[in-house]
């Protein structure tokens, strides 16, 4: 994906993404554990998937960000977790590493980048949902949220085609993505917690005045804080799984050292960043009760159906 020269084109591109360094022992544990977060990847996103188009407390543009989130990391379960392990699998320095590594670079990066963003657009959803009150459900509709997502993976394809041509730029436009991502999505809690906080202050007031009942608001809120938190959680653990593997490489990049004095290092990153996938399922289930009554309906019809 580099700029390379076409007779050290391999070797070029072996040094800075293959698993030059790692013994064989390292490589065959790292994808042995890899191998179960592919698993439930892959089978926890197609519940997911399937458990969204059962409920109806979302709103559907909110599901359908979910969904979209959802399907990036089903993609990283079934498409992008087989080829590292295939990577790890294969010949140094071979033509079958090479191939891999540009298929790994290219569909993992679009299934990340893709994540990140639909993540901080959740936050930008759920403080649009505070702001605007009644008029959020005109504003963020269905088919403005559908062209915003087909925007975003058209986008991701573009940044991935300017890497072909110059991997260093990308690079840099994917870490002033990241940056703006986390800034966005820092703001959004942010402005969240303090208007509902202000909100809650100013309700309490009234109630206390005998100028309005403030059961029904009182339940909103509760029901609208469990959304955020919900979002809020998704978004902490991306950044948890993201930002060990991005802190190494900008240091790579920024220090000039040799990528194979941390190969080890580079590879549990990476499987770090990759767990994202498998741990958002269990967040869906753990924070959204009605999701995980549709997840396990699914399961029980499943059983069923084998019987």
């Amino acid at each position: 994906m580099a700029n390379v020269t076409k007779e050290g084109n391999y070797a070029i591109t072996q040094d800075y993404f293959c698993t030059i360094g790692l013994g064989i022992h390292q490589k065959i544990v790292i994808s042995a554990l890899n191998i179960p977060q592919s698993i439930s990847a892959f089978l926890g996103n197609v519940l997911i998937i399937v458990a969204l188009q059962k409920v109806s407390f979302l709103h559907p543009p909110s599901r359908l960000l979910l969904g979209c989130l959802a399907v990036t990391d089903l993609g990283v379960g079934l498409i992008t977790q087989p080829i590292r392990i295939a990577l790890f699998m294969s010949p140094e320095h071979s033509k079958l590493c090479y191939y891999l590594t540009i298929l790994f670079e290219t569909i993992g990066g679009m299934f990340c980048a893709v994540s990140v963003l639909t993540t901080t657009a959740i936050s930008v959803d759920r403080l649009l949902a505070l702001m605007l009150g009644l008029r959020y459900r005109q504003v963020v509709s269905l088919r403005r949220t559908s062209v915003f997502v087909v925007s975003l993976w058209l986008f991701i394809a573009a940044i991935v085609i300017v890497a072909f041509y110059n991997f260093h730029i990308a690079l840099n436009i994917a870490y002033v993505i990241l940056l703006l991502c986390i800034g966005t999505s820092t703001f959004c809690y942010m402005k969240i917690y303090l208007t509902l906080r202000h909100r809650e202050t100013q309700v309490q007031g009234e109630v206390h005045q005998g100028q309005l009942d403030g059961q029904g608001i009182t339940l909103n809120i509760a029901r609208y804080r469990k959304t955020v938190s919900s979002a809020l959680w998704i978004q902490m653990t991306l950044l948890a799984c993201y930002l060990p593997y991005s802190t190494l490489t900008a240091f790579i990049v920024i220090s000039g050292i040799d990528k194979q004095a941390l190969n080890l290092a580079w590879a549990v990153t990476m499987s770090l960043l990759l767990l994202n996938s498998s741990l958002n399922p269990f967040l869906y289930c753990w924070k959204m009760k009605e999701i995980r009554q549709a997840v396990k309906d699914t399961v029980r019809q499943f059983g069923c159906l084998r019987r």
